[in-house]
């Protein structure tokens, strides 16, 4: 999955959609968008548009998570590492998010990589 298709699939697609599986590189290219337009935006207007930005992308960027640990076969719920302060984020990244989901069909759904090169 390309950037602007992951961005598209995020926002538009699956908004709030926290069914099925998403690949690692969609969850990485809206990290990426997330990232980028929150710093430009911090330089443009400061925190008033960048917490505007925030808000905005909260949600799918929830779901975009919960999707990717789909893609691990593991729940949403681990996704509520994150509210441990600083451990839960790395955990959450260097165990779930850095690896590649499971090949074929789990309990979540299809493989979002199924048909692809």
């Amino acid at each position: 999955m390309d950037f602007g298709t992951a961005v598209k699939t995020c926002l538009i697609e699956n908004y709030l959609t926290f069914s099925g599986r998403a690949a690692r590189s969609e969850y990485w290219w809206f990290a990426l968008f997330v990232f980028g337009t929150g710093a430009v935006l911090q330089l443009i207007g400061g925190d008033v548009l960048s917490g505007i930005f925030g808000l905005a992308v909260l949600l799918p960027g929830i779901s975009v998570a919960v999707r990717r640990l789909h893609d691990l076969d593991r729940t949403g719920w681990w996704y509520m590492l994150v509210v441990v302060p600083l451990i839960g984020a790395l955990v959450l990244i260097f165990f779930f998010f850095i690896h590649r989901g499971t090949v074929g069909a789990n309990r979540f759904g299809l493989d979002p990589l199924a048909g692809r090169g």
